[in-house]
């Protein structure tokens, strides 16, 4: 069985935090890392201002529906140490993104322990975040559009770390 971690670093969205918890839930991803400035739901010792956090929180829970309340999830600010944390317990970091050193999903064989980075909505995962990884992997596109949207994107790739061989 597959140990898969999911690490969404820098995006904006509430709306794509919450969905993108009840996608990790529903593939049985073991835990969702919000990291940088990544909205994040109610935490028990939360530091935010309790109109701020509660705010998020209800954003997050519209397209979450629960999920955000059955997946272990874990807000970190540093992506970097969180990254040096999972190399230590023997993840292979993967980034999901665009580029010529980027290998086809398809292609792609998930090792046993594997955490996969999505990146901001629009620009992507960071060079310095990649710097980081140890794979880079790629949707290929067909259409016209250069990139799916994040959670979209981390659905395809989440699915294909679960049940390809």
């Amino acid at each position: 069985m597959r140990h898969i971690v999911l690490i969404a670093h820098n995006l904006r969205s509430s709306h794509n935090v919450g969905s993108l918890l009840r996608t990790a839930e529903g593939l049985g991803v073991e835990r969702v890392y919000l990291t940088g400035y990544t909205p994040y739901p109610l935490a028990p010792d939360d530091d935010r201002l309790p109109h701020i956090a509660q705010k998020v929180d209800k954003q997050i829970a519209k397209t979450a529906l629960g999920a955000e309340k059955t997946i272990k999830w874990q807000h970190r600010e540093n992506v970097a140490h969180l990254i040096d944390e999972l190399h230590r317990e023997k993840y292979l970091i993967a980034a999901l993104e665009q580029g010529p050193e980027a290998v086809k999903l398809s292609t792609f064989h998930a090792p046993e322990r594997l955490a996969l980075i999505v990146g901001r909505e629009v620009e992507g995962v960071e060079t310095e975040v990649l710097t980081l990884a140890d794979q880079i992997i790629e949707i290929p596109m067909f259409g016209r559009k250069e990139s799916f949207n994040v959670v979209q994107a981390a659905a395809m790739a989440l699915y294909h770390c679960r049940f390809m061989v």
